[in-house]
C-alpha cells in the first residue's frame, strides 16, 4: 500500500540576527526556541484537512531569557489598520504597558489613522502612547489612533520607519494589513536594515487563515445574539412573522454561525460557504413558506456575503481587496414579500441590521484577556528579534506564525465539519427544504 504523503506547512519565524542582551524580566517563564510546540491540527483548524489528523510544530510564544533589542534604546511603533473591532484599544493598551513597565521601552509612539499616517502627503502626527494616554482607553470601543483601508507603498513606508528610527513596528490588522505588513518586511530585508514588524490579527469576521480566533469575535458573537433574540420576539410577536438579521461576514460566516448556536432560535441560517437558491421546491422561498405554515413564524440569520450568486453581478473588490457585496437582505425581503403575495399568504418581516453596533462597542471580558495576552506576546517577540510573523492563540497556546502563512488564503467555514453539522442540527432547516 502506497505511503500517504506527509501534509506539510512551514511555521518557520524569521530572526533578525542572535539576541544576546539579558532581558530586564524577573522570574517569568522564558521560552526556549529549541523546543517546538507540538499540536494536533484536524479540519476545524485546516480546511485542506478531512477526518485526518495532523502533528504540527510550532514556535511557541513568550518570554525570552536574550533580547535582541537594548529595551532603553529601543523605539516602538504602533498602527491600527481596516476596520473596527472590539478590543483594538485593548491591545494598544496591553503592548504599551509592556513596553513601559516590564521592559522599560521610553518611547512608544502611535501612527494615525493606519498606513496612512506613515505617508508624508497626509500629514498626520504622531501620537506618543504615555501610560496616561492609554489608562482608560480599554473602555472606549474603536481605536484611539484611527484606521484606514487601502493599500500604501512599502518602500515609502519603510523611509518613515528610517526617519523616526523605529525599531520595531506593531500591526494590528486584518488580512490585508497582515499582507501589506509581509511587504514592508520584504523592504526592510532588501534595505538589510533590523527592524521588527510584528502582526496581531484582527477581523471581526475570524476569517484569517491559520487564526482560530481573533479578538473581538467573542464581543461580536454576543452582540449578535442579543439581536437574534429581539428578531425572535419581533417574529413570534404577529401571525406569520419573519425575523431577518444581517450579521458581518464578508466571505466567512462565523459569526453568523456561532450566534446561530448561542441562540438555538433559528430556523435558516444563510452564509457565504453554503450556496442556496430562491426558487423551486428545494428553494428558500418555499422552505420558508412551509416553515410558516407549521409554527406561524420563523428566525432567519444571514451573513453579508451570503447569496451573492443571485445578485446578478459580478463580484468587485475595493482597494483593499475585499469583495463590494450586493444588498441580499434587500433582495430577501423583496422576494419574500413577492411570494407570499402570489401565494395569498401574508408575512411580516421585521429587519434588523445591528452591524455597525456590533463592532463599535468596548471589548467584552473574555475578549479583553485575549488582548492582554496579545499585546504581551507581541512584544515578547518584537524585543528578541522575531520578525514577519503574527502571534495568535492556537488549540491550548500561544504561538508565532509567519505572515506568509497566515496572509496564504482566507479561513471559511467547514460545510463538511463536525461544528457544521452541529450548528444545522441547532437550525433544523434542513428538513424544511425536503418536500
Amino acid at each position: 500500500m502506497p505511503k500517504k504523503k506527509q501534509f506539510e506547512i512551514d511555521t518557520g519565524i524569521m530572526n533578525l540576527g542572535a539576541a544576546k542582551i539579558d532581558t530586564p524580566l524577573r522570574n517569568p517563564r522564558f521560552v526556549d526556541d529549541k523546543v517546538p510546540q507540538r499540536l494536533m491540527m484536524t479540519s476545524e483548524e485546516l480546511s485542506e484537512l478531512a477526518d485526518e489528523v495532523v502533528p504540527m510544530q510550532f514556535e511557541k510564544a513568550g518570554p525570552r531569557q536574550k533580547l535582541f533589542f537594548d529595551p532603553s534604546k529601543t523605539k516602538c511603533a504602533v498602527v491600527t489598520c481596516g476596520g473596527i473591532c472590539p478590543g483594538v484599544n485593548d491591545v494598544i493598551r496591553a503592548l504599551v504597558m509592556e513596553a513601559h513597565h516590564n521592559y522599560g521601552i521610553r518611547s512608544v509612539i502611535g501612527i494615525r489613522n493606519g498606513f496612512r499616517g506613515f505617508i508624508p502627503e497626509y500629514g498626520y502626527d504622531l501620537v506618543d502612547l504615555t501610560l496616561d494616554r492609554v489608562a482608560d482607553i480599554h473602555h472606549l470601543g474603536g481605536t484611539i489612533l484611527g484606521s484606514s483601508r487601502g493599500i500604501q507603498d512599502a518602500t515609502v513606508i519603510v523611509d518613515s520607519l528610517e526617519r523616526l528610527n523605529i525599531n520595531v513596528l506593531l500591526v494590528i490588522g486584518g488580512d490585508g494589513s497582515m499582507r501589506a505588513a509581509q511587504e514592508i518586511v520584504n523592504e526592510i530585508s532588501k534595505r538589510r536594515k533590523k527592524i521588527s514588524v510584528i502582526g496581531i490579527p484582527k477581523t471581526i469576521d475570524n476569517d484569517i487563515n491559520f487564526i482560530t480566533r481573533s479578538f473581538g469575535f467573542d464581543t461580536a458573537v454576543e452582540k449578535a445574539t442579543e439581536a437574534i433574540q429581539c428578531a425572535h420576539v419581533e417574529a413570534t410577536g404577529v401571525d406569520m412573522g419573519i425575523g431577518l438579521v444581517k450579521l458581518m461576514g464578508r466571505e466567512a460566516g462565523f459569526i453568523a454561525s456561532q450566534a446561530t448556536l448561542a441562540m438555538q432560535e433559528v430556523n435558516f441560517l444563510l452564509v457565504p460557504e453554503d450556496p442556496f437558491t430562491l426558487e423551486g421546491e428545494n428553494g428558500l422561498l418555499k422552505a420558508l413558506e412551509r416553515r410558516l405554515l407549521q409554527r406561524n413564524h420563523a428566525l432567519i440569520v444571514c451573513a453579508e456575503g451570503a447569496g451573492q450568486n443571485l445578485m446578478g453581478q459580478p463580484t468587485k473588490r475595493d482597494e483593499s481587496g475585499n469583495p463590494k457585496l450586493g444588498d441580499i437582505c434587500g433582495l430577501l425581503r423583496k422576494e419574500i414579500t413577492r411570494h407570499f403575495s402570489e401565494q395569498n399568504l401574508e408575512c411580516n418581516i421585521k429587519f434588523i441590521d445591528p452591524s455597525y453596533i456590533i463592532r463599535s462597542v468596548p471589548a467584552n471580558a473574555a475578549d479583553r484577556v485575549y488582548c492582554s495576552f496579545l499585546g504581551q506576546q507581541a512584544l515578547h517577540a518584537a524585543m528578541s528579534g522575531k520578525t514577519g510573523m503574527v502571534v495568535t492563540h492556537l488549540k491550548s497556546t500561544m504561538v508565532h506564525l509567519p505572515l506568509e502563512l497566515v496572509t496564504s488564503k482566507r479561513r471559511t467555514l467547514n460545510v463538511h465539519s463536525d461544528y457544521w453539522c452541529t450548528v444545522m442540527e441547532s437550525t433544523g432547516q434542513k428538513s424544511y427544504f425536503t418536500p
